[in-house]
């Protein structure tokens, strides 16, 4: 029997067309590598320089630099630009942050993290073209791993700024190849640490348990499936309620059910995510792994969940990918072995040019950040200042920064304010800006430089 299994596992990898599979096998086994490559400079490139041009924010590329900036320091993670002093474990689950502290320490600066996000991500390239070229060839292959690297999910989490989910990319990508190529162990290895990386994807390690156990690996898959449901229910309803004052700071949004609300949005979300492989991955089984995330975000009333605007289906797109590979092998001798790489790459096209439109509005001119950068040197290392969205990330590696509107406020009356020139309708409308200036240089700021990208403001002393 071990030798039967054993020429089933060799039939499922053999690729299913030779055709494609001209370049050398050592060249063959370098391309995933190779893509990764590209795709760590594309993605690391891409951000920094919207970094550099202040299309970063302080929620939340400022505020994931407070958290490793306090484990660097050798404390728990706080973020002030969250709130002065808040628990972020208390807030998301995520101590995988810690890894981070190390190369922190070695590199200040939020560029760290950016670079450190586009690395993870694109280590996620390899497992999934390295499956997709031993099922369909070398340029097939290539050509899907090409559609992953800029698929709409990646991009869209490259933009904007740094999440925690990045860390979970590749752990899925590693663990869904593993899963098809019937290394079950290696499988839950990859997997496991998910439960560090946020609290609902514990929930995807217990079903990727249920998987296990489809496939016959019943001891394995139910012991996965009891840590997966286990660890959900005591980081949720135990270990978070414990760091955050006794509730779940998600559970309203998780709670509000609303199946029906915003049926079009979600529509798109699930097409964004499977036609670029034309729905293949709907053949597969794997698939089963994209439900529990599918499922809190379409059945949530918060309607950010809702679209693929955002980096929510990071974790998704690895799953996906992998699954359409699995289900172009299922339907072998079909269309969809020609159709899968080419709707790929054309999805790859338009997602590019559509993330490029939307990253780049609004930006400022070269004038306007040479401007914002004048204002900004003036603040002095270890100050506390109050930051708008768009300059808080270009001081957290210096200073203690809190958000402003929001601040300065009751006893966190900070000694510098920095604001942008009043612009866009969130959180405040332009003439509440406006109003909201006024106050405080009437009652206990005055203005230290003023230009037309920014204010700095300073605190009078005595007040």
């Amino acid at each position: 029997m071990e030798h039967v299994g054993a020429l089933e596992t060799t039939e499922r990898d053999r690729p299913i067309v030779r055709s494609g599979s001209v370049a050398p096998d050592r060249i063959r086994l370098c391309l995933p590598y190779i893509l990764s490559g590209c795709a760590l400079v594309i993605y690391a490139v891409w951000s920094l320089s919207l970094h550099a041009a202040f299309q970063s924010g302080g929620q939340d590329l400022g505020l994931f630099e407070q958290a490793i900036r306090s484990y660097a320091d050798g404390h728990w993670p706080t973020s002030d630009l969250k709130g002065p002093g808040i628990p972020l474990l208390g807030d998301h689950f995520s101590p995988i942050l810690a890894v981070l502290a190390p190369f922190y320490l070695l590199w200040p600066s939020p560029a760290m993290l950016l670079v450190a996000q586009a690395a993870l991500l694109a280590l996620s390239v390899i497992p999934v073209t390295r499956h997709a070229i031993r099922v369909l060839g070398t340029v097939r292959g290539v050509a899907i791993g090409a559609g992953y690297v800029l698929s709409t999910g990646l991009l869209e989490t490259m933009i904007h700024d740094f999440h925690e989910v990045c860390f979970a990319v590749p752990m899925l990508a590693f663990a869904g190849e593993r899963l098809l190529r019937r290394e079950w162990g290696w499988a839950v290895a990859y997997a496991v640490p998910l439960v560090l990386v946020k609290e609902d994807l514990a929930m995807t390690l217990a079903v990727l348990g249920l998987y296990l156990v489809i496939q016959g690996q019943r001891r394995l898959g139910w012991a996965t499936v009891a840590f997966g449901v286990v660890t959900t229910a005591v980081i949720i309803k135990v270990v978070l309620p414990l760091i955050n004052g006794g509730v779940y700071a998600y559970g309203s949004k998780w709670g509000g059910f609303a199946p029906f609300a915003g049926f079009p949005i979600k529509v798109a979300t699930l097409a964004v995510l499977l036609a670029p492989m034309a729905f293949a991955a709907l053949r597969s089984p794997l698939a089963m792994l994209l439900v529990p995330t599918l499922a809190w975000r379409l059945l949530s009333g918060f309607h950010f969940y809702w679209s693929p605007a955002l980096y929510y289906d990071a974790v998704l797109i690895p799953i996906a990918f992998l699954a359409a590979v699995d289900g172009i092998r299922r339907a072998r001798g079909t269309w969809l072995r020609r159709a899968a790489p080419i709707c790929a790459v054309v999805a790859a096209l338009c997602s590019t040019t559509v993330v490029l439109l939307h990253a780049n509005q609004p930006r400022w001119t070269d004038e306007q950040q040479a401007a914002a950068r004048e204002i900004l040197a003036r603040v002095p290392d270890g100050a506390t200042v109050a930051a708008a969205g768009r300059l808080a990330p270009h001081l957290t590696s210096r200073c203690r920064v809190l958000l402003y509107p929001t601040y300065p406020s009751g006893a966190e009356q900070s000694e510098w304010v920095v604001v942008t020139r009043p612009e866009g309708s969130w959180p405040l409308s332009i003439p509440e800006q406006e109003k909201r200036l006024s106050e405080l240089t009437r009652t206990s700021y005055d203005v230290v430089v003023r230009n037309d990208t920014a204010t700095l403001l300073h605190r009078r002393s005595g007040t």
